[in-house]
């Protein structure tokens, strides 16, 4: 990746409207949640340093709408020409300093702001040529008009992305900016990975993972140790018959000789 010059970002704005205290109450185990998925598969996992993942932070398309714009859940920009970290000082995305728009946005449902998420946002989105905007609904559509809806930003405006719902009750979207599905299941939001067919495990998933891997390391030292115990044992006891066996010799020869 050609490296470029850091925009200039204008400095920190204070004022920003905070959002009401019971919505961030019931999006923030969901919104959190979905950022630390995507930021450790993105940079850990893939080892790309090019993506941005963030969240609540204003998006707007030149700083002086920052404090009129809306504030994303969760927002995504692939392939940026410097390190993501810089945009993380400021306190939102300027898409004229950025010099592009966010590909992926996420917004979660909330009884006080979910209709605004599939009709007002919906649009202003297409406006910001955010490339894909999704929705999620943790109730399964009791605030949102659809437990989980995506869509693709095509000439200008936005298309449907299709979500099909299973025999098992999950809802599936397919997002090319992620190259990931996004699954509703069990009234959470998770990432599959189709080239793995398994979920992007989430912090606690990570944990048992290590732990798991640990306990197995640890079993196979233990296991190694074992088998280390039992060859010198084995060895020892080899030895012990060969010196015994030539003590037998000698007598017999002793014997031999009288």
């Amino acid at each position: 990746m050609t490296s470029k010059a850091k925009p200039t970002i204008h400095p920190k704005l204070t004022e920003l409207p905070n959002p009401p205290e019971e919505d961030r109450m019931q999006q923030y185990p969901h919104f959190t949640r979905a950022a630390v998925i995507l930021n450790a598969y993105f940079r850990h996992a893939l080892g790309r340093n090019d993506v941005l993942v963030n969240g609540d932070g204003y998006l707007c398309r030149r700083a002086s709408e920052a404090r009129r714009s809306p504030r994303p859940d969760v927002l995504v920009a692939v392939g940026l020409p410097f390190d993501p970290e810089f945009i993380a000082e400021a306190n939102g995305y300027t898409i004229e300093e950025i010099g592009q728009p966010p590909d992926f946005v996420l917004e979660v449902a909330s009884s006080t702001t979910g209709r605004r998420d599939y009709t007002v946002k919906r649009d202003t989105y297409a406006g910001l040529e955010v490339k894909e905007y999704w929705r999620f609904d943790h109730t399964g559509g009791r605030y949102h008009d659809a437990a989980l809806a995506g869509d693709a930003l095509v000439d200008g405006r936005y298309e449907p992305i299709h979500v099909e719902e299973g025999d098992d009750g999950i809802h599936r979207g397919y997002s090319e900016a992620l190259g990931l599905e996004l699954h509703w299941a069990e009234r959470q939001l998770r990432f599959f990975d189709r080239s793995s067919g398994t979920y992007l495990p989430d912090m606690e998933e990570s944990w048992a993972q290590r732990d798991a891997a640990q306990a197995q390391l640890q079993q196979a030292e233990s296991g190694r140790l074992q088998e280390a115990q039992a060859r010198r044992r084995a060895e020892a006891e080899r030895d012990e018959a060969l010196n015994r066996a030539r003590e037998l010799e000698e007598e017999l020869r002793q014997l031999r000789g009288q």
